[in-house]
C-alpha cells in the first residue's frame, strides 16, 4: 500500500475531525501512527520512513535571476566544517517547537549529544504534532529556528555534527 500526498492529507484531515484516539497504518515501506494525547490537546504522529521531497511535492520551476556581485564575507564560525555537518530539515510546512510542551524542557540544546531515533523537535501541521527524529548520532551544533516559529518545507532547522 502506498499513499500519495493528497491521500495522506485527506486521511490526516479526517482523523483530525474525528474522535479517534489512536490510529496505525502500515504499508510495505512505511508505518504511520497517530495518537491523541488525552492530557493535552496536542496530537502526535510518527513516521518510520524518511520522506523525501520528491515524494511530497515536485520542486518548483527554477527561474534564472541575475545578481550583482556582493563582497564576500566569511560564514559564521561553526565547530568543524560545514561539509561535516548534517542538516535537519523540515519535511513539511508547520510550526517549529523545541519542546514537547510549553512547560517542558527542550528536546535538545546546542551541545546536546543525540542518538539515532532520538526526538529533536516537533513540527505542528494541521493540528497534529509531528516528532522529528535524528537520523544520525552526534552533537547539536546549531539551532536555526526560534521556538514557535512557522517553517517552510525543506527549511534547515538545525545542524548536527555526526560522531
Amino acid at each position: 500500500m502506498n499513499l500519495d500526498h493528497e491521500e495522506l492529507h485527506r486521511l490526516l484531515a479526517t482523523l483530525a475531525d474525528s474522535d479517534i484516539q489512536e490510529f496505525r497504518l502500515e504499508g510495505e515501506d512505511f508505518c504511520l501512527e497517530v495518537k491523541r494525547n488525552l492530557g493535552n490537546s496536542l496530537d502526535s504522529i510518527a513516521s518510520h520512513k524518511k520522506i523525501t521531497s520528491e515524494e511530497i511535492d515536485p520542486p518548483p520551476p527554477q527561474r534564472k535571476i541575475e545578481a550583482s556581485p556582493v563582497p564576500s564575507t566569511p560564514p559564521p564560525s561553526v565547530p568543524g566544517s560545514r561539509s561535516d555537518l548534517v542538516e535537519v530539515t523540515a519535511p513539511m510546512v508547520g510550526t517549529f517547537y523545541r519542546a514537547p510542551g510549553p512547560e517542558e524542557p527542550p528536546f535538545v540544546e546546542i551541545g546536546s549529544k543525540i542518538s539515532v531515533g532520538q526526538a529533536v523537535c516537533i513540527l505542528e501541521a494541521m493540528k497534529l504534532m509531528n516528532e522529528l527524529e535524528s537520523e544520525v548520532s552526534g552533537e547539536v551544533v546549531e539551532i536555526l529556528v526560534e521556538n514557535g516559529t512557522p517553517v517552510e518545507f525543506g527549511q534547515v532547522l538545525m545542524r548536527l555534527k555526526p560522531v
